[in-house]
């Protein structure tokens, strides 16, 4: 599956599931991921929350092309702590329209327990991000 998001290596985060409307994205906890207390730092958490919800809705059906969006909203609720493993988000479409789309998504811990979830609203950028059949990877941003 490929991904050739900067961000995702900077944090070590994983793309495990991408189809349109749905992605699952994964990252293995380590050392640099930890706030000053020692359990995963909620920004980790809220990264993970935009990033899965935007790539549910960035799905592209042509090989070699791509979509693209800004994030315009987010929310996120923290209900659990981390300090080990690999944890996972799944990121889904709720709604969409012309040019927007809202997201859900929740995180779980290697026990598989949620400890994280959140929303998402997020702008297909112009010139046809907004169609499953995306744009050529080096067309200009719109």
């Amino acid at each position: 599956m490929e991904d050739t998001a900067p961000f995702h290596d900077l944090l070590g985060i994983t793309v495990d599931e991408w189809r349109d409307g749905f992605a699952r994205l994964a990252l293995m906890v380590d050392q640099k991921h930890m706030n000053r207390s020692g359990v995963l730092h909620g920004g980790v958490l809220l990264s993970l929350i935009d990033q899965a919800g935007a790539y549910a809705g960035l799905f592209c059906t042509v090989p070699g092309n791509i979509r693209r969006a800004v994030t315009v909203d987010l929310d996120c609720r923290f209900t659990g702590q981390v300090t080990e493993g690999r944890i996972t988000a799944e990121g889904r479409v709720m709604t969409s329209g012309r040019n927007i789309f809202f997201t859900r998504t929740e995180v779980f811990g290697p026990d598989g327990k949620l400890v994280a979830y959140g929303a998402g609203t997020h702008r297909w950028r112009g010139g046809g991000s907004n169609t499953v059949e995306g744009v050529p990877a080096d067309s200009p941003l719109r």
